[in-house]
């Protein structure tokens, strides 16, 4: 499950290693990807090694090795550097409604839509599933407006937050200090993490000591929701 930039670099590197093998440079990666800056390339290639589609050599400056392609690959196992990627995403407003609806006639539960996966570590696009539901105790959501995101890695299992679990978002796009969000990330990636705000500094913060917390100006940041619990399946 990657975002579009991170599935563009990695089919650029598989198709760069394939013609010249050797790995290109952090330039040459980030001119392929118009960005402006090698930081958001380092980025890129750190999420790539954590969901395991790519790994670093030792010992070798600027070595990547591919170790697997996404679905989109053809047959061989390669897919072409340019083939087309188009996941289905929440782009960032809620438009429609998402009011749970009372399930049972005690209505001691509420079914919320389950909009997929969520990453606890480096962000992905949450992709949406729009025909899923969870029931949840309705002691749990209260008033307001609330969805449900399974989430995908561990950076927040300090908080006692697994890979797997699902959490329960309130929809707001305001939230305190300390609170754990549901973030935009530049109008194309959606994280959860702890917020922290310092002056004109926006900070989302990790609860694992393997990921670093990462700062942004007041503008690349969206809070989508707040977290109010989670539902875990042993």
């Amino acid at each position: 499950m990657l975002t579009r930039k991170q599935n563009e670099l990695l089919l650029y590197i598989n198709d760069y290693l394939s013609k010249t093998g050797t790995s290109p440079s952090f330039d040459e990666m980030k001119d392929a990807l118009g960005l402006k800056s090698k930081s958001g390339i380092h980025r890129l290639i750190t999420g790539l090694e954590e969901r395991g589609f790519i790994r670093r050599l030792p010992h070798r400056a600027r070595a990547l090795e591919v170790l697997r392609m996404p679905q989109t690959a053809t047959a061989e196992g390669k897919t072409p550097a340019r083939q087309s990627f188009a996941p289905n995403v929440i782009r960032g407003e809620f438009d429609r409604p998402l009011h749970g609806v009372r399930a049972g006639p005690d209505a001691d539960t509420v079914q919320l839509p389950l909009y997929g996966r969520i990453a606890a570590g480096t962000p992905i696009e949450a992709l949406r599933d729009p025909d899923t539901m969870v029931d949840v105790p309705s002691s749990m959501t209260g008033k307001g407006e609330h969805y449900a995101l399974r989430v995908d890695g561990d950076s927040m299992v300090e908080a006692g937050i697994m890979d797997g679990d699902v959490v329960i978002i309130q929809r707001c796009d305001t939230a305190e200090n300390g609170s754990i969000v549901v973030a935009l990330i530049e109008d194309q990636e959606v994280t959860l993490k702890r917020l922290r705000r310092k002056g004109n500094s926006v900070a989302l913060e990790p609860a694992n000591q393997s990921y670093e917390t990462r700062i942004f100006g007041p503008d690349q940041v969206r809070v989508q929701g707040r977290l109010i619990g989670l539902l875990r399946h042993f």
